[in-house]
């Protein structure tokens, strides 16, 4: 697998709460080794093995709807 970095949109988050559960959303897929909450711009940064659908799959599991900002890398 490909090591990506993306940066993902979660307007979702509010609170303290809203990051501890979004970072262990994140930090539960497989493959995952960093996992940043921008809480003021409401972005992630997650770095890792990916994919990115399983990321997304994971925000959205704990009700946390994302979506990818830029390019991946």
């Amino acid at each position: 697998m490909e090591h990506l970095s993306v940066r993902l949109k979660v307007p979702g988050i509010h609170c303290a709460g809203c990051i501890r559960t979004v970072e262990r959303a994140l930090q539960g897929v497989p493959g995952t080794t960093r996992v940043r909450v921008d809480y003021l711009r409401k972005e992630v940064r997650v770095e890792g093995e990916g994919p990115l659908e399983a990321w997304l799959g994971a925000l959205e599991g704990v009700g946390y709807p994302a979506s990818p900002l830029g390019d991946l890398q």
